[in-house]
């Protein structure tokens, strides 16, 4: 199938009143396993690309060549989307590539700039076709608007969309990057509060952290793009590890990184049917 902008799929999942699943690629493996999994589903799927898996592989160019060769083959409709991109050249870079949907990541700046910032990445990729997702919050420890006790007001939510008309917006409500274990709770009466009151659709990141239960709640109350990346990294990296460490002779990088792609897409299988339940 075609490529699709994030807009197209927001707007199925909200209609179905499911959420659509969005996974980082790292490697050419990954973005194998992701559609691999999304055509196991038979659902639409997120293929991001951040802006530290640029800095990683030294430049967005081959890895998001890559990716897009990868989702243009797919069998489901999958966006290609950079992630928490912060630089606007590497902005200038996706659009140019063909990527079909950007997240600009303003929040660390005032709100006016994050405004004005914002605003700019907005006209420039409507004008190409582009979804633009970005962050509203204020800085607070590593993971900034994204740390476990940071909020996003409602009232100031409703004011950003209408200033900047983003396409979807990213929110904090109690998930954190980077975390391995399963064990944050949301604060879903918030979710349903700002579901209400923002027009566009809302995104949980920092979600390996958030436990199946806790995901579907959430959607429930009204999110509709689900970030996962460390949960998939964990499944991935643990695959390598049995195998290596059962056999210490292993040296052909195709015998632990293919079966550590097939667990990878096994396990996308399951949770975009866990965000379609």
């Amino acid at each position: 199938m075609t490529l699709a902008t994030l807009t197209d799929v927001l707007h199925t999942a909200t209609e179905q009143k499911r959420a659509v699943g969005a996974f980082n690629v790292f490697s050419i493996e990954h973005a194998e396993a992701l559609v691999a999994g999304a055509e196991q589903a038979d659902r639409d799927v997120v293929l991001q690309v951040s802006q530290n898996a640029v800095r990683y592989h030294r430049a967005l160019r081959p890895i998001g060549l890559a990716t897009l060769a990868i989702a243009e083959a797919a069998s489901v409709r999958a966006v290609v989307h950079l992630d928490h991109a912060t630089e606007r050249e590497l902005v200038d870079q996706a659009v140019a590539l063909g990527f079909t949907s950007v997240m600009f990541d303003a929040s660390a700046l005032p709100y006016e700039s994050n405004v004005g910032e914002t605003a700019a990445v907005v006209a420039q990729c409507r004008a190409r076709g582009i979804s633009v997702e970005a962050e509203l919050g204020e800085v607070g420890g590593k993971d900034g608007v994204h740390a476990p006790g940071a909020r996003t007001r409602p009232d100031e939510a409703v004011r950003f969309v209408a200033e900047t008309g983003i396409d979807a917006l990213a929110v904090a409500v109690g998930s954190s990057h980077a975390m391995t274990a399963r064990t944050a709770r949301l604060d879903l009466d918030l979710i349903a509060e700002l579901a209400a009151a923002v027009p566009v659709p809302l995104v949980l990141h920092g979600s390996s952290g958030v436990p199946d239960d806790e995901i579907v709640r959430a959607v429930a109350a009204g999110m509709s793009k689900i970030n996962i990346a460390t949960h998939l990294n964990s499944v991935f990296t643990g695959t390598v590890r049995e195998l290596l460490d059962g056999d210490p002779k292993l040296v052909d990088s195709r015998k632990y990184l293919g079966p550590a792609r097939d667990a990878v897409a096994v396990e996308v299988a399951r949770l975009l049917g866990l965000l379609a339940s």
